[in-house]
């Protein structure tokens, strides 16, 4: 980021009503023309097609986002001063909801209003990922502004996210502050858990679940409890710990398996649970073949679709999952379904829903539809910050 004055990016006629909207992306074929002299990674205002000002961001032609807009006031440098108002900022809202050392998301990118920046708290211990090419030559002011505001043991990168090869960036993992350990404990609304943010799925724990979890526990008593793509068990956990009888969770993956069986012993549970696994579809149709009924079933899979043009591929993916759960659910059992897909809405999700009850033959009621947890908030003005759909479903027959 620069604090010079910055050069203009001019948006076309009919393509300027998203960014006088309130969103922060730019994309290419919005843009009809521009300074001379701008290079990747430079501060640029942002201009309608008559010229008048509508932002001022970063500055990105790898990316098919060109420009992420960081503040829409004129006389608001994209300056080291700015970051350190936007984390401290960021650090304060949480302190609404979670205590001081309480796992979750201390920044979350748009939501935010920090583009490309991702923060999650673990203890004493931060993990980042930089997904853009301006955050990612602000690296060492956002280390700085992190050990100011909250004062961590260490600080650990893991920007080996996929996307960052669209912005023209390599992956970077590594410390940037202090010591980070291989695994650190965290304390969640009573349960402990292992996190390794050097080599988990995602930077150790899915955080945005969290509500959802609490949200389950009166459902959970004397059920018999199934967490489809468990990870590492935190559904699973939170249902043993509201008085569910047993928990099964099933998860293609050894190390989360690994992870999650660790998690359950430290929490006293593992005479309660069994872990499978293997491929989620597979497995639940061993289950329902052996005759094995749930009273509780978790469906949190990885997103489907990323873009929208798997849509139709995703809507089979979740509508076959979700029938093959209501297939091994017994009457009355409670369904958490979840999709992480922003490009399949709300409606559509249920809509896939309502298929594959009326497939299954099951009398389905929709008790809640939720999102994600508070310290991933949504930009009114930024729509695909809303991401998390989380169903909650009773089976009545």
């Amino acid at each position: 980021m620069n604090a010079s004055s910055p050069r203009r990016i001019f948006l076309k006629r009919g393509r300027e009503q998203r960014a006088k909207a309130g969103h922060l992306w730019v994309y290419a074929g919005e843009i009809g023309r521009a300074d001379d002299g701008i290079a990747p990674g430079d501060t640029v205002d942002v201009a309608d097609h008559r010229g008048r000002f509508l932002g001022r961001g970063y500055y990105n032609p790898a990316s098919s986002i060109v420009v992420r807009l960081m503040t829409r006031r004129r006389d608001e440098a994209l300056d080291e001063g700015l970051l350190r108002r936007r984390i401290a900022q960021a650090v304060a809202y949480r302190r609404h909801f979670y205590s001081a050392g309480e796992p979750c998301r201390l920044v979350f990118s748009e939501g935010d209003l920090l583009p490309g920046l991702t923060v999650d708290r673990y203890g004493s211990w931060l993990a980042v990922q930089i997904s853009t090419l301006g955050m990612d030559r602000a690296r060492d002011a956002i280390v700085a502004a992190l050990l100011d505001a909250v004062h961590p043991r260490g600080i650990y990168e893991r920007s080996d996210l996929g996307v960052r090869a669209r912005e023209g960036l390599t992956a970077r993992t590594g410390v940037l502050a202090g010591e980070v350990p291989e695994e650190i404990e965290v304390e969640a609304d009573g349960l402990r858990f292992l996190v390794r943010v050097k080599d988990s799925q995602k930077t150790g724990m899915y955080l945005d679940h969290r509500l959802n979890r609490r949200g389950l526990q009166p459902f959970a008593a004397g059920r018999r409890a199934l967490d489809v793509f468990c990870n590492t068990g935190a559904f699973a956990l939170y249902a043993l710990a509201a008085g569910a009888e047993t928990a099964t969770g099933i998860e293609a993956s050894p190390e989360c398996l690994g992870l999650a069986r660790r998690n359950a012993d430290l929490n006293g549970f593992a005479s309660r649970c069994e872990w499978i696994e293997g491929n989620a579809f597979d497995r639940l149709r061993d289950l329902d073949r052996q005759g094995e009924r749930f009273g509780l079933i978790v469906l949190d899979p990885p997103a489907f679709t990323k873009s929208a043009q798997a849509v139709a591929a995703a809507v089979r993916g979740y509508k076959e999952i979700n029938l093959r759960a209501l297939r091994v659910a017994s009457p009355g059992a409670l369904i958490v379904s979840a999709s992480c897909s922003y490009h399949l809405g709300p409606e559509e999700f249920v809509g896939v829903i309502r298929e594959a009850a009326a497939d299954a033959g099951r009398e389905v009621t929709l008790i809640g539809l939720h999102g994600q947890a508070p310290d991933h908030p949504v930009n009114l003005s930024v729509p695909e910050t809303s991401y998390l759909k989380c169903a909650f479903l009773f089976v009545r027959g």
